[in-house]
């Protein structure tokens, strides 16, 4: 399977951390940013770090922009900026374009431009938007220190009408699910042969590595 391939444009704190979480979870990442300053602060924790302005065309296209699976617009308080390089990568053909919104107006006007996505970042950190990124089956992401984590994963359809004693999530990954979510219920002691149904989510815990092959495996199989 070809590795997913991520740009970001940006590199405050908020697209930083996007950036190289992406880049921590094992995936090709581009950093763009006009300021040198903050390239160098970046380029050794990343794929490519490339200083330019993402309001010129030509040079998004130089950087072959198009070709990467997932462009995020993390452009700090320059709405305009944020505004225009939207407009120009959803025009290049950008397969999933993600952009961080200052306000709810300003999310609004994304969406209307062509965003696939937008994110407040004061409601969402970098990791967890990284391992949405990566899966759109996950939920929630939450550390629980250095090397364990607990996520939220929507049932893939691979995993529909199948028993927890089938998937054996725990021999296969090493992971636990302690939970299994349906509708509004909480199940905090699944049964091994409990059906996974259409909309169930899985609580899982684990160690990150654990988690990322769990990830990749239910996450991208499932688009």
């Amino acid at each position: 399977m070809k590795t997913k391939q991520f740009a970001v444009i940006g590199m405050g704190r908020f697209g930083s951390s996007v950036a190289m979480s992406l880049y921590k979870l094992g995936y090709e990442v581009l950093a763009i940013d006009s300021s040198e300053q903050r390239m160098q602060d970046v380029s050794g924790m990343v794929t490519h770090a490339v200083q330019a302005d993402s309001t010129d065309e030509e040079a998004l296209r130089a950087l072959g922009i198009r070709n990467f699976d997932v462009v995020v617009v993390a452009i700090g308080q320059d709405i305009q900026s944020s505004i225009l390089t939207t407009l120009i990568l959803k025009d290049m053909g950008v397969p999933l374009l993600v952009v961080k919104a200052q306000t709810d107006l300003h999310g609004k006007v994304l969406k209307k431009i062509g965003a696939d996505k937008v994110i407040f970042p004061e409601r969402d950190m970098g990791l967890r938007v990284a391992h949405n990124l990566i899966s759109p089956n996950i939920l929630d992401f939450i550390e629980l220190s250095d090397d364990y984590s607990i996520v939220e994963l929507k049932a893939a359809p691979s995993m529909i009408g199948q028993t927890l004693r089938a998937l054996d999530i725990r021999a296969k990954f090493g992971c636990n699910v302690m939970a299994l979510k349906t509708g509004d219920k909480m199940n905090i002691s699944p049964n091994a042969d409990d059906l996974i149904k259409a909309d169930d989510i899985l609580i899982v815990v684990g160690e990150n590595d654990q988690l990322r092959h769990l990830e990749r495996a239910y996450g991208e199989a499932g688009r």
